[in-house]
């Protein structure tokens, strides 16, 4: 018994010590390290309201679009709203778009908490406004029939009605990428689409199919800017 148990035991060291050597050739990997917060190296920037500009159709109150009450934003619209000027072709929208950290360079953060109600659909809820032609934006996260996407695909969550979520979102300029965090856990980086300035907005922007009445609600907004290399 005693020398099946040491033969049994140098079995499995055997069998657990390959694995260490040969998981890279897997495609696999064993980190000891905790996960990264994307917010770390960052520093928040200052943000009050006289950061955000609401863009809202543009024969009706701002008040008839948007709220700010109990340090929640909500933002809402209908399909057969105008858009937010009157000389824009675009589609409805009632979004917060932060003005005074327009940026060209370095590496930005945008993070909040979201809430988007069932029915709300054919939507963007956020946006890292800014590209180079023929492309309006480097990045748009949109709301289909529940699931929240990076455009029109892939689906980064199947299922984001009626609960709030946390969303950091990324986006380093010079090394042409952006990443999207959902509730901390990383779920797309892609790649950048150029520009000479960039802003975020967050609200609701229709897009096709949209539903005849689309929401987001929004708290604890902030922009933050990476420090450092």
């Amino acid at each position: 018994m005693a020398y099946s148990f040491h033969w049994l035991a140098f079995f499995c060291f055997s069998f657990l010590l390959f694995l260490l050597i040969n998981l890279p050739q897997f495609g696999l990997a064993w980190s000891m390290e905790p996960d990264v917060p994307p917010t770390q190296g960052f520093v928040s920037l200052p943000l009050n309201r006289s950061y955000y500009h609401i863009q809202k159709p543009y024969d009706v109150p701002e008040d008839q679009r948007y709220c700010f009450l109990h340090g929640v934003h909500k933002c809402w619209v209908y399909s057969t709203d105008k858009p937010h000027t009157t000389t824009s072709q675009t589609m409805p929208r009632t979004e917060i778009a932060i003005q005074g950290y327009n940026y060209s360079s370095g590496v930005w953060e945008f993070e909040a908490y979201g809430y988007v109600p069932s029915g709300t659909s054919g939507v963007c809820i956020m946006q890292v406004f800014g590209a180079s032609a023929p492309h309006a934006t480097t990045l748009m996260l949109r709301v289909y029939n529940g699931s929240l996407t990076y455009y029109t695909a892939p689906v980064l969550v199947p299922n984001i009605y009626d609960k709030w979520f946390k969303l950091n979102v990324v986006h380093d300029v010079d090394a042409a990428k952006v990443r999207v965090y959902i509730d901390g856990c990383l779920k797309i980086e892609a790649d950048g689409r150029g520009g000479t300035s960039h802003a975020f907005k967050c609200g609701v922007y229709a897009q096709k199919n949209d539903s005849f009445y689309m929401e987001s609600r929004w708290k604890d907004i902030k922009v933050l800017r990476k420090c450092g290399p």
